[in-house]
């Protein structure tokens, strides 16, 4: 099987733009959730937080389209196409890959999805043909709200002729496309591939679903920074967020020849469904255990192997003990060994960003040796937790072998990606 390899890394968070301002965010416990109080829209609402994407320069860690996007893009992209399109860009510089002749371009391919993809356009152009008719709708409301649409306009932006794929699994997607990606490479498919996740959900209608179903943190809308609290006691409900995380991954024998800067291999990809129920997970974790055991598996590795789990842990009270069980039945006889961490409690919950974004997390961990914090993590509701959460602040001097990162979505979909130390 062909070994794959990441060179290349882009990011667009509610910590920063750009992999150096979002990492140095999270190792130092900083978080991105703000009050959303005084946006239109948002303050009659029964949650008013959200760990939304900061407006400015690159310079400044926030995000200007105008920086990322050519001369009629702006027209003809859904925001989380324009999060793709930057993080891409960021990640094939980093990458140093260009490809310039056709065999090139046929041997590279993008595979990027979204969760939910352009909710503004849907509302607001429901609203308008709903006041004005059918002719006040736009020829682009379409081709913008089309998941696969970042997919796309970055296979014409830089002429990538291999598979052209987008993942739509909810939470899950930004795993499901880094480990589809992976694939294929292993099979022979693409020798590059940009794969990744991006969300813009922030939107009044999101939220307003999202609180009715009771998944959301809501009790903290005058202190947002407390509100994502993976693992802890107190713990009630997921702070949503938006971004994008893409990755270039490359078969590791045409890396090393272009001498490219390698930053992990990732190893293993395990797959699973839940056959449970549409939102809840199982009390026993069964389908995150299952998914973590099949990338294992894959991976060729034991749970000996594995120093650090990134873990999905959304802050929902059912959800962080599910996966827990799932991480200790896997870890069993090792648990004094392993450090687990969610950095949504910087993040909030990136639907299906979430699993690219995580990706880099872990990446980073694995190259830096240095775990990053679950923040809000001051106590447990019970004695099943009774791992290294790595609470609060990062954690060095240990180093990472390899490490796990878990995605889990609606309709109990899972997905779980094994990272290892760069060949």
């Amino acid at each position: 099987m062909r070994r794959v390899v990441v060179t290349g890394l882009g990011m667009v968070t509610p910590l920063g733009t750009g992999v150096k301002a979002a990492w140095e965010s999270v190792i130092n416990s900083r978080c991105g959730i703000i009050s959303l109080k005084d946006r239109p829209g948002f303050s009659d609402l029964p949650v008013t937080i959200g760990a939304a994407v900061k407006p400015g320069s690159r310079e400044e860690g926030g995000f200007d389209a105008s920086e990322w996007l050519d001369r009629g893009d702006d027209r003809t992209m859904a925001l989380f196409t324009k999060y793709a399109v930057a993080c891409a860009k960021q990640a094939l510089e980093d990458s140093g890959w260009k490809p310039k002749t056709e065999e090139e371009q046929e041997r590279t391919g993008v595979c990027i999805g979204s969760g939910m993809g352009s909710l503004e356009d849907l509302y607001s152009t429901s609203i308008m043909f709903e006041a004005s008719g059918h002719r006040k709708v736009s020829p682009m409301f379409v081709p913008k709200i089309l998941i696969n649409m970042a997919a796309g306009h970055l296979t014409m932006k830089f002429g990538f002729k291999g598979p052209n794929h987008a993942a739509s699994t909810a939470c899950t997607t930004g795993a499901h496309s880094i480990g589809d990606a992976m694939r294929f490479i292993q099979y022979n498919d693409a020798d590059v591939m940009v794969a990744g996740g991006s969300e813009a959900c922030i939107h009044p209608l999101a939220i307003a679903g999202f609180a009715r179903a009771k998944s959301l943190a809501a009790s903290y809308n005058d202190d947002p920074e407390k509100a994502s609290r993976p693992f802890d006691k107190d713990r009630s409900g997921f702070v949503i967020g938006e971004g994008a995380g893409v990755v270039v991954l490359e078969e590791y024998e045409h890396a090393k020849k272009r001498g490219a800067k390698i930053y992990a291999e990732i190893k293993g990809y395990g797959l699973s469904g839940d056959a449970h129920h549409m939102t809840a997970p199982p009390e026993n974790g069964d389908g995150a255990a299952r998914a973590m055991r099949r990338a294992l598996a894959h991976a060729q590795l034991t749970p000996a192997d594995i120093d650090y789990v990134n873990a999905h842990a959304t802050s929902t009270p059912q959800g962080d003990v599910a996966e827990n069980r799932a991480i200790k039945s896997i870890f069993d006889g090792h648990w004094d060994k392993l450090s687990v961490s969610s950095t949504k409690g910087a993040t909030g919950h990136l639907l299906g960003a979430a699993g690219a974004v995580e990706a880099i997390f872990t990446i980073l961990a694995i190259k830096n040796n240095i775990l990053p914090p679950t923040l809000n993590l001051h106590g447990y509701s019970d004695d099943e937790f009774n791992l290294n959460y790595v609470p609060l602040v990062a954690q060095d001097g240990k180093e990472i072998r390899a490490a796990l990162t878990n995605s889990f979505g609606f309709g109990g979909t899972n997905a779980s990606l094994c990272f290892t130390k760069a060949p």
